[in-house]
């Protein structure tokens, strides 16, 4: 049984999934930061792999990435930062770890090698956006699931019911609900948000659901657990530590003011 599964089979609501950018703000911060999430709450930490052409990124985290990639930050790099980091910090050890990408810089490093040395490190799961649900089935499924990894796929308020349910049959770990079409970081209209939660959670689906892209605050993430597992944020977080003399603070303030 994946770390995933483990945890959600021991929380089943309330899941928060937090967003840092790897390589943001200075090259070494990737390690220091995901070790304070795991440590102020956090229960899944998703680790944004900078690219200098995300598409679903809103500006806050396009800035992000390339201020890491600025700062010298490649996969490569990234995984000799991720090298035995569960043993680094014990509140790491069972916290859901996931990378989000996309698939260009991935296919360059190497898929297959990409997926072994992810696993190798401990990383739990995978999003790639752009990943397509053809080549999936078709290619690129068979190696994820040869390492062991998770594979998260993306719906939104127009994705069909028949492909929700078909992607959901593909992934494993969770199903990432992206609350609208627009890119992260854009204001809401949240009760058109919980009618399309509602919707999904009437579909009965295999994995659970986490809700992302304008979660920013207690209010927003208490609404989407409402009808969801969990909810993920992102550009709230990135704002909060972009200026941040002191990350350890901001962290802990940050998580505290969504989680009490």
């Amino acid at each position: 049984m994946s770390r995933l599964e483990q945890l959600f089979i021991k929380k089943k609501k309330n899941i928060l999934n937090i967003y840092c950018t790897a390589g943001f703000p200075a090259l070494n911060s990737t390690l220091n930061i995901i070790s304070l999430l795991a440590e102020n709450g956090a229960d899944i930490i998703e680790i944004g792999m900078p690219y200098s052409d995300p598409l679903a990124d809103g500006e806050t985290i396009q800035s992000s990435s390339n201020k890491a990639l600025s700062n010298g930050m490649t996969i490569h790099k990234l995984f000799e930062q991720l090298k035995n980091f569960r043993s680094q910090n014990s509140f790491l050890k069972n916290k859901g770890v996931v990378l989000m990408g996309y698939m260009n810089p991935v296919l360059q490093y190497g898929f297959e090698k990409f997926c072994a040395d992810a696993a190798n490190v401990g990383i739990d799961g995978l999003i790639l956006p752009d990943l397509p649900e053809h080549e999936f089935e078709t290619e690129y499924g068979a190696i994820i699931k040869k390492y062991g990894l998770d594979f998260i796929f993306l719906v939104t308020p127009e994705t069909s019911e028949h492909r929700v349910r078909k992607l959901d049959k593909l992934s494993s770990g969770f199903l990432y609900a992206v609350s609208s079409s627009a890119t992260t970081g854009k204001e809401k209209d949240f009760n058109a948000v919980e009618i399309y939660l509602q919707k999904l959670q009437s579909y009965q689906l295999k994995n659970p659901v986490l809700v992302g892209f304008g979660i920013k605050d207690k209010q927003t993430f208490t609404t989407a657990c409402k009808h969801a597992n969990g909810a993920i944020i992102g550009t709230a977080y990135i704002k909060t530590i972009e200026n941040s003399n002191n990350i350890e603070e901001t962290t802990k303030s940050f998580l505290q003011s969504i989680l009490n």
